[in-house]
């Protein structure tokens, strides 16, 4: 696959789109329970991030299955059984994060 070539204004614009997916008070920490292939189950992110509401948990989760970075797999069970991972896109991501943590670390005091 080529990579686009981009003026400063797509590019701009291109980050900026990238910044929106992931825009969201837990989407990164969401994201990041997931890395390096983790499979969760709805229940086990209740346990992982206190903080969120069932409410807000479901809506960030549908988000990110929307913009193709998370898979859900329902297994047909009762219970019903229902497991969140990273697509090969999302995991592609980790990466990216990273490096914007090793950037913000170079920060001169």
């Amino acid at each position: 696959m080529m990579s686009k070539l981009y003026s400063p204004e797509s590019a701009a614009s291109g980050v900026a789109q990238v910044i929106q997916l992931l825009e969201g008070r837990w989407k990164l920490i969401i994201l990041f329970h997931l890395f390096d292939g983790k499979v969760q189950r709805y229940s086990d992110f209740e346990k992982l991030i206190p903080g969120i509401s069932q409410k807000m948990l479901a809506q960030q989760l549908r988000q990110l299955e929307a913009d193709g970075i998370v898979s859900r797999m329902v297994y047909p069970q009762v219970p019903p059984k229902v497991e969140y991972r990273l697509t090969e896109w999302g995991q592609a991501l980790c990466p990216a994060l990273d490096a914007m943590l090793k950037w913000a670390e170079r920060r001169p005091t």
